[in-house]
């Protein structure tokens, strides 16, 4: 049986984010912190993060996009990743690959939509 202090130490390590599947359904998620957000979306089985390098930073399929205020705060795309989005269908300005981004408290409630 969990105790309250390892009950609030595993919802602790949790981050709720959202992504808005390309059918349009939106899922929350309980992210692990230290995990990619890509590995999350894969665990919940999210429509359209097909992940096919498994987080290599090398094809696209995990490509999501965010609104203008979130991308700023998580930064531009380092080098490589700013590469695989010039080849990702359908990247815009605030684009990122889910995979190159960390799970931290920073992303608690942010919204991705996954690229289509």
């Amino acid at each position: 049986m969990s105790t309250s202090s390892e009950q609030a130490a595993d919802q602790a390590a949790t981050v709720p984010v959202y992504f808005i599947e390309p059918s349009g359904k939106t899922v929350e998620v309980s992210a692990v912190a230290g995990d990619t957000l890509m590995e999350a979306a894969v665990s919940a089985d999210v429509e359209g993060i097909l992940a096919e390098c498994g987080g290599g930073c090398s094809c696209g399929t995990c490509h999501v996009i965010l609104v203008e205020d979130d991308f700023d705060r998580l930064g531009e795309p380092n080098p490589l990743e700013a590469g695989i989005l010039d080849f990702v269908d359908n990247a815009v300005d605030f684009s990122r690959l889910s995979c190159q981004i960390d799970v931290n408290e920073n992303l608690r409630g942010m919204r991705f939509r996954v690229g289509e």
